[in-house]
């Protein structure tokens, strides 16, 4: 089972490689296409699309293969699309490059959590935060490295073959154990948890479960987006900061939430996954409470490190309690990874909207507001 667990971590962390390393060739791509920020804009709506397709195609494929081979099948197509958006010398081939790169990655999404799930029921024990942890590991990297490659000036070929080599020989280690470790049989009796007629919830029941859960995902993705994408304009507009001073508030989110994911697991075996929602939540409110009334750099950078610290338990939770819900099926799951992607699409989008009408420090009140209704829908994480 080890050898398991070790395998799904290797797919969480090529999941979040892959992804920082295009986000980090994403100003080359556009001065290699000439396209301008409208036109990308329209084009990186392509990859978020493509990878919403690929969640919902997932759950139909894991009821007939199983979520191994299918992550297995998402590893192999993101190893092997991810060279094409960054040597993509046009917007047609650029745009190309971002749909098979979504989709494979929409397929990975829910493939790796669903495996997640499997692998957290049979140790019998919390572990699906420290999944996510690793995933956050492959996004640091992945931005590290790509942005070591920017400062020697690889070229675009040298970048992508680089970026390719290393989630191929990720994506085989992990294909050589997940492969033919599970079988259909195996996986269908472990991702339903056994029930009782009388605890056995109706598909009613389950449906408003799924829905809720879904609705919770999006929520915290989208005050996870909100952080990913405006706080360092946030600090350059609100305190007038600019340049690295103002990427560590960023830093402090992921690094907050990196390590928070590494410990949530075992919060969450002493005191349950609703109370480490619970906690999460009123962290995170704390954070970016203190970010909005910060009149300075070193309380923004704590409120930014307060608000990833707080949101790190959340997502695994959600997505523990939906693959662990009885009779859920791999569907279910893809829906509630679906709503939660859209959510972390949905999040930086209204809030440049909103910087239209509104001051953007006032706009944060809008992950502050999804993060307190999710404190008051927090017992819907439980088991």
């Amino acid at each position: 089972m080890r050898h398991t667990r070790l395998a799904v971590f290797e797919i969480f962390g090529l999941h979040g490689f892959a992804f920082s390393t295009w986000a980090v060739q994403i100003p080359s791509a556009q001065a290699r296409t000439g396209l301008s920020t409208a036109q990308l804009g329209t084009l990186l709506v392509v990859l978020g699309a493509a990878a919403l397709v690929g969640m919902q195609l997932s759950g139909p494929l894991i009821g007939r293969y199983g979520s191994a081979r299918t992550a297995v099948v998402g590893n192999a197509g993101i190893a092997g699309s991810i060279s094409v958006p960054l040597l993509a010398t046009n917007a047609v081939t650029l745009a190309a490059g971002l749909a098979l790169l979504g989709f494979t990655l929409g397929i990975n999404e829910v493939a790796m959590n669903a495996q997640a799930v499997i692998v957290e029921q049979r140790y019998g024990r919390p572990i699906m935060s420290a999944f996510h942890a690793v995933y956050s590991v492959g996004n640091v990297v992945g931005a590290a490295a790509g942005a070591t490659t920017l400062a020697l000036e690889w070229s675009p070929g040298a970048i992508a073959v680089g970026a390719s080599g290393i989630c191929m020989v990720t994506a085989g280690s992990a294909a050589r154990v997940l492969w033919t470790r599970q079988t259909r049989a195996e996986e269908s009796a472990t991702t339903s948890p056994r029930r009782s007629r009388s605890e056995t919830p109706s598909s009613a029941q389950r449906h408003r479960r799924i829905v809720t859960l879904g609705v919770l995902a999006f929520l915290f993705l989208l005050a996870e987006g909100v952080a990913a994408d405006w706080s360092i304009v946030h600090s350059a507009e609100h305190l007038g900061i600019s340049g690295w001073y103002g990427a560590l508030t960023y830093a402090s989110f992921v690094v907050s939430m990196t390590l928070g994911r590494f410990v949530a697991d075992r919060a969450t075996a002493r005191h349950g996954p609703v109370q480490v929602v619970r906690m999460g939540c009123v962290v995170a409110a704390v954070g970016i409470a203190v970010v909005i009334g910060s009149p300075m750099l070193v309380l923004t950078i704590i409120g930014w490190g307060l608000f990833g610290l707080g949101l790190a338990g959340t997502v695994p939770q959600v997505f523990s309690a939906a693959g662990n819900t009885a009779g859920s099926t791999a569907t279910d799951l893809s829906r509630v990874v679906g709503m939660g992607y859209t959510g972390i699409l949905a999040g930086p989008t209204i809030i440049g909207w909103l910087t239209e009408f509104v001051p953007l420090n006032a706009t944060l009140l809008v992950p502050l507001a999804a993060v307190a209704v999710c404190l008051l829908a927090a017992g819907n994480v439980g088991r």
